[in-house]
């Protein structure tokens, strides 16, 4: 599959998690990773980012789809106990992290939706769009290398 529609598939899939309402940001992400991977994890590791939803248990730190992004980068250059730090993880993440905050001028959840109301559909939409983003830079470094074919 050419790389920008797999790219776009990835992201629509991640934000019809959100949009639908069957995940929240963080775990729309880990999901849509992890089925990407061929569930290196069992369908249960989206538990894991269930608790970082609108900046981190809703206090508004960290975006909940950064958070997510950064686990889902784990499944792939994450170390089990006894394991080296693979020499990506770091970078990787912090890439990641600087994609986000180059688009969004933050990965501050509070920041990022400051201008809207949290209930409307305004601030779902533009989650959903940060959560797509996320998933789909994720998606696009694992293609590139070669994780994905």
């Amino acid at each position: 599959m050419e790389k920008e529609l797999f790219v776009d598939k990835v992201r629509k899939t991640a934000e019809g998690y959100y949009e639908r309402g069957e995940f929240f940001c963080s775990e729309a992400v880990v999901k849509t990773i992890n089925d990407l991977l061929d569930k290196p994890f069992d369908e249960s590791i989206t538990k894991l980012a269930s608790g970082f939803p609108v900046g981190i248990g809703k206090s508004g730190c960290l975006c909940g789809a950064v958070s997510g992004g950064v686990m889902a980068l784990g499944m792939v250059y994450g170390r089990k106990h006894g394991e080296e730090m693979q020499e990506k993880m770091f970078p990787i993440a912090a890439e990641l992290h600087n994609h986000i905050k180059g688009i969004y001028k933050s990965t501050c959840c509070r920041v990022i939706t400051r201008n809207f109301e949290f209930a409307s559909p305004e601030r779902k939409a533009h989650c959903v769009q940060i959560t797509g983003e996320t998933a789909a830079y994720i998606a696009e470094k694992l293609y590139d290398e070669g994780f994905i074919r």
